[in-house]
């Protein structure tokens, strides 16, 4: 089972990334909730779809992370030094958000050879202006490279005890991001004006940096000391 802090911080740090989550997929969820099927008065349901199959497939990715976390936290060491690294990295991925550093891009080109096989299949589904083809089109948008979800992967798998407390984790982090990206595609201007101010996104990005450093594993730390 998954604890309530831990299920907490991932809700908190899917909210306090929403302004990353803006840039890399609110254009694609505007999309569809601006097609001609919403048009015709379709659009919640479709937006909803969409983040739906987003979601699933944060929470397949984190499954996938759990397994492997699984293999290697056998280790009380190697879980101090993965748990830090992660930490390190949310760190790094505040500093991206707000703006001060661009580090955390080296993520993101990272993933970017799985999405040059998934993005051809994604352009397939466009227009998404049915039920089916907007919650496919979610599901291969979750894999999109992003360094925001990259993090909360690693995180995801040092923290939970089990490949399935992972998946869930990845789920809460989805659910979220689901405020500000349900708003900006029905609201798209307004709200995306909002979530690129710079306050904004410095707030957004030292409040990922304080979950980072809130993360890193100090009691093991004075327990090896």
């Amino acid at each position: 089972m998954i604890d309530l802090p831990l299920l907490t911080s991932a809700l908190l740090f899917g909210l306090a990334g929403s302004t990353h989550c803006v840039g890399m997929c609110g254009g694609i969820a505007g999309s569809v909730a601006m097609s001609q099927s919403a048009a015709a008065g379709r659009g919640v349901p479709l937006l909803v779809t969409f983040n739906t199959g987003r979601i699933a497939s944060y929470a397949v990715a984190g499954f996938a992370m759990g397994q492997l976390g699984s293999l290697l936290t056998n280790n009380a060491e190697l879980t101090l030094v993965l748990r830090s690294f992660a930490a390190l990295i949310m760190i790094t991925m505040g500093l991206y958000i707000a703006g001060w550093w661009q580090g955390a891009a080296y993520l993101e080109r990272a993933g970017g050879v799985l999405w040059r096989r998934i993005r051809p299949l994604s352009r397939a589904l466009l227009p998404a202006d049915t039920l089916t083809k907007s919650l496919a089109l979610g599901g291969l948008w979750g894999w999109l490279p992003c360094g925001l979800v990259y993090t909360t992967l690693l995180w995801s798998g040092t923290v939970a005890e089990s490949p399935t407390g992972s998946a869930i984790l990845m789920a809460a982090f989805g659910v979220g991001t689901l405020p500000a990206m349900l708003t900006t595609a029905l609201l798209a201007r307004q709200l995306h004006q909002l979530l690129q101010q710079q306050m904004t996104r410095h707030i957004a990005g030292t409040l990922v940096i304080l979950f980072g450093i809130a993360t890193l594993p100090w009691t093991l730390w004075l327990h090896h000391a």
